[in-house]
């Protein structure tokens, strides 16, 4: 379903996003010199929700439309992904994106704040949440990590080779990350050729790719910004915690998995059974009823062993 251009507060929601497959107001707000777009949809307890690499808000589409009814769901996009627009000059490297997201959440006045985290949404929201850890109440993770990686021959190779010369030529000139990582983090289903159209769309030239260029190196480049995320994890530490994790994941492992379960005390786990990277995407049933059943946490309840949620017949 295509539509003509309408602008919305600030900026212009374009004709390929599809109403159909994106439901929601597009809202846009300007943090440091970036129009960030971003959906707020529902009301109830704030659950701000961030992407990773190469995706956008769009990716949460379907567990919003589940969350809605008992919670506000606020999900922006990073500068130079989705429908937001970076600032001239714009490095697209993660300390960056953390203040934006920081300046995001000051500007608009949030707090009670559940945060909802996975790929790159986990580094770069958790170091701006750390900052402002008095306005949280949650945290759910997702696959993802906030720590160095170095000597972990898993991330170091993936690093090097997508984040290398050929690897971000390869991204920049033909989408690879669209094109081979959506599908590819997607287990439980397929994703259809018109969601894949919208990810396309976001990332349609070579210089709006950059963004999504640039990630695969700083998995290793940005070793002094993760090993300051993760030294202000203990600011957070105290918070309810869900991890809601994916076990089919091309990325992140049981490993990293059980990492977080020792980082955050106050923990709860759901493994979903058989879904990929893109859990929220990929299991948006499962995703959201993990939430919902999970909060409000009983404050004296201690931290419950990995459950799994099988697929659904």
């Amino acid at each position: 379903m295509r539509k003509a251009q309408r602008p919305t507060a600030a900026g212009v929601r374009p004709g390929w996003v599809r109403d159909d497959l994106f439901p929601f107001r597009s809202r846009f707000t300007e943090v440091d010199g970036h129009l960030i777009h971003y959906v707020d949809e529902g009301s109830g307890p704030v659950l701000l929700l961030l992407h990773g690499n190469p995706t956008w808000s769009f990716v949460y589409r379907d567990a919003i439309t589940r969350l809605r009814d008992r919670f506000r769901c606020i999900a922006p996009d990073l500068p130079g992904f989705g429908l937001s627009a970076p600032a001239a000059g714009y490095a697209y490297r993660p300390a960056g994106h953390a203040a934006v997201i920081g300046g995001f959440i000051d500007q608009l006045g949030l707090s009670g704040i559940i945060l909802a985290v996975q790929d790159w949404g986990g580094p770069i929201g958790l170091a701006a949440a750390a900052r402002r850890a008095g306005r949280l109440t949650g945290l759910v993770i997702g696959n993802t990590w906030a720590w160095p990686v170095s000597g972990d021959r898993h991330f170091e190779t993936f690093s090097a080779i997508m984040g290398g010369p050929i690897g971000a030529e390869l991204i920049r000139d033909l989408n690879l990350f669209v094109n081979v990582m959506i599908p590819a983090g997607h287990k439980r289903r397929r994703v259809t050729r018109t969601e894949m159209s919208q990810y396309r769309a976001a990332l349609p030239t070579r210089t709006r790719r950059q963004p999504t260029a640039i990630f695969p190196r700083e998995i290793t480049r940005s070793r002094d910004f993760l090993a300051q995320t993760e030294a202000s994890l203990p600011a957070l530490a105290h918070l309810p915690a869900l991890i809601v994790w994916g076990d089919a994941d091309f990325a992140f492992r049981e490993q990293e998995r059980r990492r977080w379960e020792s980082l955050l005390p106050h923990h709860l786990t759901r493994v979903l059974a058989g879904a990929g990277h893109f859990l929220q995407s990929d299991a948006p049933d499962d995703y959201a009823a993990a939430i919902t059943s999970w909060w409000p946490p009983s404050p004296a309840a201690p931290a419950d062993p990995p459950q799994t949620q099988n697929e659904p017949s």
